[in-house]
This record gives structure tokens, C-alpha cells and sequence, in this order.
């Protein structure tokens, strides 16, 4: 196998090929770095790249393997975190340049469940600033660019993230999700990114400023991938203020089974906010009738989310002053956020109103298992396409993009973004199945057998060949 094949393997594979001695975990994190250095100016993937950890990193776990064959799954497998999350060592910026010099002295919890599971660790990705938009443009960065077409984003706030594993920078990625930040750069780069449900990944050591919204999740080249890296993130830790059980059986395990037949429902439209473009539309409608085919039972269903819109946006923007930056180091749009921001009584208010929200979309699941919807409502945007707009009107463009999306952060149900074609612009087309509370598993093994029925993994990047 060649170093660019190496490089577009997928990360279960990997480690079995680790396990199997025919490639080391040292060659590995030097094919990356070596991808990396060559394709990163013109991604604008990574922040920071790690090469002198990664590689004493993998030196070590090359010696290792010689001693023993009790190894963590991923063991060796190189892997992209996002520039959100803390990894000791190394400088988190939060998307903006006056923390170039922040170098945290701990990992994200999430950071240590996946050193655990024995991956090496190659840098931190781009993120919008502190993860507040779809596209991936802070002041003082290059803007993260889609693989696929280099004048357009890869989307965000995962941007970097979804960028790096597309044109083969990182066999998989770490991501997080408060309003679409997983699925809407997945579907960007055509990959996998699923939005665990709300408790199955801890927030650990500390806790988080968006009412529960906001949850990590992988970024992956398969849904079995994915699936695997979500065993691997997913758990309590001690003091946990929601939490979930540990799947029976495992994600991977759901990956790899059938679904039985499922009750699917569909929507091209997000009232208030607009309908899906035709490109958007296309991939929900060949979607619906490929679920026919495998023997699911489908119908067109209306969801409204006029009465979330408001609450929604008056916690987001509440995140932003919670990151206790001063306002003349904020790009723009988080200033103007910050200034609007309310009092706390508006606050809890408005969780209160999500919260009452909240319950009718998941009563909405009462007679179905899965929704299926556009992730975003229209193609990517080019890069800059917004630059020119003012705050308001580029927020106001912001929420009418990612319309599908922010339901189930509010909800905190399960939702996976997975690719099905390509438009006219040569950019991934993708749909988004949305599941029942802590139902990942149905959506995992659905997700698995769309894949299998419109093989995704043989395409690459013309860029990163």
C-alpha cells in the first residue's frame, strides 16, 4: 500500500495493520506530518501541528508494540483535536490570535479518553472564533478551505477538523457540536460526524456555557469509524451533571448490524426559516427513496421551529460573554453578540422557553424513529462570500443557513450528518438523520447501511492525491 492510501485508510484499519506489524505507528505520524507540511498552506486545516510530540509520541508506541499485544483499539492512529478542547502542552487559541500563547497544563476530558484508546495526537484544528459560526474564517488565521473545492469553506466551527480528515491530514478528528459544528463540516468535506446525544460524552474536567447544547463527537471517513471513536469518547466521569449509560451493546457493534424495519419521517423545509435548495433538496429526496428500497417505511412530515429560534439565539449569544474575552479582541460578529446580550433573567428565560421547545420536538418522535433532513439549507458558501455584510445581517444569514441543525442541540437527541453525492461545484452533497433520544445506536446502524448501499470511502480530493 502507498503512502497516499496509508493516508486515506480508515482509522479501524489502521490499527489492525498496526496490530498486524505491516505499518508502524512511527511511519504513520510521518506520512501526516509529511501531508500536512505539503497541503496545510493551502488548507488552513491546523493551528498548531504538534510534529515534535506526535513523533516522540509515536517512537514510543513503535518500541511498544515490539514488548506487547495488550494494545488500546486505535493504538498508534493519528488524530486531529480541535482547537476548542485543552491537550496539555499545546497552545488553544479558541479561534483567536491574542491566545496564540495559552498552553494549557491539562487535557479535555475528552482529550484523555482518546490518549486512552491509544491514538497519537498530530495538532490542533482550526475552529471559527470560540466556535460561534458555520465557516471557518478568524481574524489573524488563514480561512480553513474545503478539499474539494478551495474556494469554498469546509464550514464550522469543526472546520479544520472536517478539512484535515477530507484531504487525508489525519486518519479521523475530534469535533464539537452546539449548533450543527459536527454535521455542518462533515457534510461540507463529505464525511461521517455524528452529534452524540446529550450525556454520552463528558464534559470533564470542567463544565460548559450553553445550557447543554453543545457536545463532542467524531469526524470520520466511515460510519464504522465514527462509531468506533464514539465507544471510545463516550462515558461518566465523576460529577457529570447529565449523563447517559454506556451503550449494550457497543456503537461499533450497531455499525456493524442491520436495522430492522424503521418508521422514517422527512422534510426539505424548516419553518420559519426557509426551505432546502434544490441541491439540498435532491440529496433528502434520493435519500427518502433509497430508505424505501431497503424496506423502510417513509412519509413527508412538516416540523416547526418558530418558537425556538428566539430562545436559541439568546443563549448562544449569552456563550460569548461567558468566554469572558474583552470585546476589542473579538471578531465583529461575537462583539456585536456580546453587546446584545441580555440579563440573566432574559437567560433563564430563554432555557426555560428551549426547554418547553425542547419537549415538543421530541414528542414529535413519538410515532417515528428517525428524521431525515438537509444538514444545512443551502451549498456551501465561498470563502469571504459573507465578509462584507454587517454583524446583524450576516447572523441573520447565519441562522437561515443552519436552520436543520440547532433542533437537536436544544433537544440533545442523537443526530449523524453522512455524505450521498456531489453538486455542480464538485462539493459533497449530504443528508442528516436525526434520532430518537440516546438512540444513537438506530441511527449508527442506519447510517451503516445507507453507506453500504451508496459506498462513500473510494472518493478523495483531486488536491490530496
Amino acid at each position: 500500500m502507498n503512502e497516499t492510501d496509508l493516508a486515506f485508510t480508515p482509522a479501524l484499519e489502521l490499527a489492525k495493520l498496526i496490530r498486524r506489524r505491516e505499518v508502524s505507528p512511527l511511519e504513520l505520524v510521518e506520512i501526516y506530518l509529511s501531508r500536512i507540511q505539503l497541503l496545510n498552506p493551502q488548507l488552513g486545516s491546523y493551528f498548531t501541528v504538534a510534529a515534535d510530540l506526535a513523533i516522540a509520541d509515536a517512537t514510543a508506541k513503535t518500541e511498544l508494540i515490539t514488548q506487547t499485544s495488550e494494545l488500546p483499539p486505535f493504538f498508534g492512529v493519528p488524530i486531529s483535536i480541535k482547537d476548542l478542547n485543552p491537550v496539555a502542552g499545546i497552545p488553544c487559541t479558541y479561534g483567536n490570535p491574542a491566545l496564540l500563547n495559552n498552553i494549557p497544563e491539562f487535557d479535555d476530558g475528552v482529550v484523555t479518553r482518546i490518549k486512552q484508546a491509544g491514538f497519537t495526537i498530530l495538532g490542533k484544528t482550526a475552529t471559527s472564533e470560540l466556535g460561534s459560526f458555520p465557516y471557518t474564517e478568524p481574524t489573524g488565521f488563514p480561512p480553513a478551505r474545503n478539499p474539494w473545492n478551495l474556494e469554498y469553506t469546509p464550514g464550522g466551527s469543526s472546520g479544520g477538523a472536517a478539512a484535515a480528515v477530507a484531504a487525508g491530514l489525519c486518519a479521523i478528528a475530534q469535533g464539537s457540536d452546539g449548533g450543527g459544528s459536527i454535521r455542518g463540516p462533515a457534510a461540507c468535506c463529505g464525511l461521517v460526524g455524528i452529534k452524540p446525544a446529550r450525556g454520552r460524552v463528558s464534559k470533564a474536567p470542567v463544565g460548559e456555557r450553553l445550557a447543554g447544547l453543545a457536545v463532542n463527537g467524531p469526524i470520520a471517513r466511515t460510519v464504522a469509524d465514527a462509531a468506533a471513536m464514539l465507544d471510545v469518547m463516550s462515558g461518566y466521569v465523576t460529577g457529570d451533571p447529565y449523563w447517559l449509560p454506556d451503550p449494550e451493546p457497543s456503537f461499533l457493534t450497531a455499525a456493524q448490524t442491520k436495522p430492522e424495519s424503521l418508521r422514517i419521517a422527512f422534510a426539505t423545509a424548516i419553518p420559519p426559516l426557509g426551505e432546502a435548495d434544490a441541491t439540498c433538496q435532491q440529496a433528502v429526496l434520493q435519500t427518502v427513496k433509497l430508505l424505501e428500497q431497503l424496506g423502510h417505511q417513509v412519509e413527508e412530515k412538516s416540523l416547526n421551529l418558530s418558537a425556538l429560534v428566539e430562545p436559541f439565539q439568546i443563549v448562544w449569544q449569552s456563550a460569548i460573554a461567558g468566554a469572558g474575552l474583552p470585546p476589542e479582541i473579538l471578531q465583529p460578529v461575537n462583539r456585536w453578540l456580546l453587546a446584545r446580550t441580555g440579563t440573566v433573567s432574559e437567560y433563564i428565560q430563554a432555557v426555560y422557553a428551549m426547554q418547553i421547545v425542547a419537549r415538543q420536538i421530541v414528542a414529535f418522535f413519538d410515532n417515528i424513529d428517525v428524521l431525515v433532513l438537509p444538514v444545512y439549507l443551502h451549498s456551501p458558501i465561498r470563502i469571504g462570500e459573507w465578509a462584507a455584510l454587517s454583524p446583524e445581517d450576516t447572523f441573520q444569514h447565519i441562522i437561515n443557513w443552519v436552520a436543520p441543525c440547532p433542533a437537536a442541540n436544544a433537544t440533545g437527541q442523537p443526530a449523524i450528518a453522512l455524505p450521498v453525492g456531489f453538486d455542480h461545484h464538485g462539493l459533497p452533497m449530504s443528508v442528516q438523520l436525526v434520532g430518537k433520544p440516546a438512540a444513537e445506536a438506530t441511527l449508527i446502524s442506519l447510517a451503516a447501511q445507507l453507506e453500504a448501499a451508496n459506498p462513500w470511502i473510494q472518493h478523495r480530493p483531486a488536491l490530496a492525491i
